[in-house]
């Protein structure tokens, strides 16, 4: 399985971010990617009024994603936000293609490092996984990558990939955490991690202000037993990688951690 790994800056206007989804998928598509992953917050910058710009599911934003994903004849992957209650929003994730059409709310919220993501967001409940190739992916955002129940959870409802999209809270060690998280998630499951990040504003000389996490980059794709396939820098980046799956199957073997646990 091909997929491409799109690390980019989204911005403050929906209608630029569509550009750069659709300029992306085609570079992927190009490249042989059958999936293109991108990050979380991709409809708007976290930063920005997310309850005025949230659209549903059948809104503009999510239809003219749906309209690339069959023109270019790619699988994408992109964070949106809808609304939620009380004038919150979901941190939604967005998966279109001709074999998958759904969704997925951000269960795990950001309180964290001085920012509240419930004050403005809606949490999910419910995991989610969809068919791609022929294999199950499972998807989670952002902080979820702090939650390994999440990711069991997918690996014993038969993923061999799990996918994270973020925009990664800025920091002293966040990027090295950032990857220690996503390489434990990978030996927690025994699945591959496909962890997309936004780009660092600042490797592109733009200034950090406030509390929005508007992320380290470094996108990272983990082997199941751990080890670093292909990783990005701070910067923009489109990574395309060709995942061999059978190592999920050989990971298993050699360390079958999810048949060994044990409910305590």
């Amino acid at each position: 399985m091909k997929i491409a790994l799109a690390q980019v800056l989204s911005t403050s206007d929906p209608q630029r971010n569509l550009v750069i989804v659709r300029d992306h998928a085609k570079q992927a598509k190009e490249a042989g990617a059958s999936l293109v992953v991108f990050p979380e917050a991709m409809q708007i910058a976290f930063g920005n009024d997310l309850a005025r710009n949230a659209q549903p599911l059948d809104g503009p934003w999510a239809t003219l994603i749906r309209q690339q994903a069959r023109e270019i004849g790619i699988t994408i992957i992109a964070g949106m936000f809808t609304p939620g209650v009380e004038g919150r929003v979901r941190n939604t994730l967005l998966i279109a293609g001709a074999e998958a059409d759904t969704h997925y709310d951000k269960i795990h919220l950001y309180d964290a490092f001085g920012y509240a993501e419930s004050d403005a967001v809606t949490p999910g409940s419910t995991p989610v996984r969809f068919e791609h190739e022929g294999q199950i992916l499972g998807v989670a955002t952002c902080y979820d990558l702090r939650f390994p129940k999440l990711f069991i959870r997918h690996a014993n409802s038969g993923a061999t990939v799990n996918v994270v999209c973020a925009s990664w809270g800025q920091g002293e060690g966040k990027a090295e955490q950032w990857t220690t998280l996503a390489k434990a998630r990978a030996l927690d499951s025994t699945t591959f991690v496909v962890a997309v990040d936004q780009a660092d504003p600042a490797s592109v000389g733009q200034k950090l202000s406030g509390t929005a996490p508007l992320g380290v980059g470094h996108s990272v794709v983990i082997s199941p037993l751990g080890q670093v396939i292909a990783q990005a820098g701070a910067e923009p980046e489109l990574l395309v990688v060709d995942l061999d799956l059978a190592l999920v199957e050989e990971a298993r073997r050699q360390l079958p951690v999810l048949a060994n646990t044990v409910d305590l």
